[in-house]
């Protein structure tokens, strides 16, 4: 008998996590496996990548009135016979007005929309909640299943979350996985009574896909010139990015005479006020955001230097990606950095400031045998993670 396993996740939109749930998906044995996902929103780029064996669920009618805009939600919601739930619509609205940060916005306006949504009808042998928040909430609220398990993609202090709601639904998983040692000891540290759930499975990554991918050809992508030198940064326009340290440093470079091309794949809710500070630096010519692409290893491959000038991080899949390809990386020191990235073996780790960031991207445009050796290094690695799959077999067992 084949075993049926739920997947819930916010959206297959652009981001780290969302890339690994696909990856994930793709390795499964479905000849053992039915495997459903729910999602809350069922728009992303990576939609066209979900496996045809999976089954997306529908959203149910009164979460998706529930989503409108205000009025026309509490319009809808009372024609449709439900008082309780226009309450807790507004209720939602001036939840999310108050001072919290996102993170703690979002967890405390799940008991909001959790009453739009009833419990699903059928049984699973397990449920994942692939996403920290409202992923594992409805994993734990809303489903009947023998075997509950969350998962924590980042730095779970970083996050600026309440951990006195987390606990809450932390107890009642049978398993909380994350993607890294580091990550794995701030969880055990955090919620100490639950260390004992905590399990690490890295994101899943295929060398050969990705090498498949970057040689595709792309329209889009940008024709380097004699003496450019191309970096690129993939992640959300987000202030965990650190996107404004990489302008900076970018400026400095620019200032010394580089002739520096930075792309940033991604997109976000700062991407205006990047733009703004772009302008400001006069680096229209030299810093660009490119957006979102369903397909980004073109552009890693096409890339001198990969960048991450993050804050925090769980486990980069970009890291990942740019390592499978051999380029140069560097990367801020951030607490999880040192579980991806051996400093002056596999790339460079420079402290958090756009000082740093410059003088390190400089070292490795000037010398080329520093450069050399971190491609070479690369290339001698095993990068593959398919394997991870077994560990998340062994949790739902």
């Amino acid at each position: 008998m084949k075993k049926n396993i739920l997947f819930v996740m916010p959206s297959l939109a652009a981001g780290g996590g969302e890339k690994s749930l696909v990856n994930l998906l793709s390795q499964i044995d479905f000849n053992l496996y039915n495997v459903d996902l729910f999602l809350f929103n069922h728009d992303g780029i990576f939609m066209e990548f979900l496996p045809k064996q999976v089954r997306l669920l529908p959203l149910p009618k009164t979460y998706q009135i529930f989503t409108l805009p205000l009025q026309k939600s509490i319009f809808k919601l009372l024609l449709l016979g439900k008082p309780s739930v226009a309450f807790n619509r507004v209720m939602f609205t001036l939840s999310n007005k108050k001072t919290y940060n996102t993170s703690v916005n979002e967890q405390h306006s799940w008991k909001y929309i959790s009453k739009s949504l009833t419990i699903l009808e059928k049984k699973y042998d397990a449920t994942i909640g692939f996403l920290e928040k409202s992923s594992t909430y409805f994993c734990v609220d809303k489903v009947n299943s023998s075997k509950k398990i969350g998962w924590v993609h980042i730095d779970y202090d970083n996050l600026g979350m309440d951990p006195n709601y987390d606990i809450n639904y932390f107890k009642k998983l049978d398993h909380i996985v994350t993607v890294s040692e580091e990550c794995a000891n701030i969880l055990k540290k955090r919620f100490p009574s639950q260390k004992e759930k905590v399990d690490i499975i890295y994101n899943i990554i295929s060398p050969t896909m990705v090498k498949k991918m970057a040689t595709m050809n792309n329209k889009d992508l940008y024709s380097k010139k004699n003496g450019e030198i191309i970096i690129l940064t993939i992640g959300r326009l987000h202030h965990q990015k650190g996107y404004e340290l990489a302008i900076e440093a970018c400026k400095k470079l620019v200032d010394k005479g580089f002739n520096i091309k930075w792309n940033v794949i991604g997109d976000g809710d700062e991407r205006q006020s990047l733009t703004n500070l772009i302008n400001d630096y006069n680096l229209t010519d030299h810093f660009k955001l490119l957006g979102l692409k369903s397909n980004p290893y073109p552009y890693i491959q096409q890339a001198d230097i990969y960048a991450q000038t993050s804050r925090f991080e769980g486990k980069s899949i970009a890291i990942d990606e740019a390592k499978i390809l051999t380029k140069p990386i560097i990367v801020t020191n951030y607490s999880t950095a040192k579980d991806q990235i051996a400093h002056e073996v596999e790339g460079l780790i420079v402290d958090m400031n756009p000082d740093s960031i410059a003088n390190g991207l400089e070292r490795l445009i000037k010398n080329k045998n520093v450069k050399e050796q971190l491609t070479s290094n690369l290339s001698n690695l095993n990068l593959g993670t398919e394997d991870e799959i077994e560990k998340l077999y062994r949790l739902i067992m």
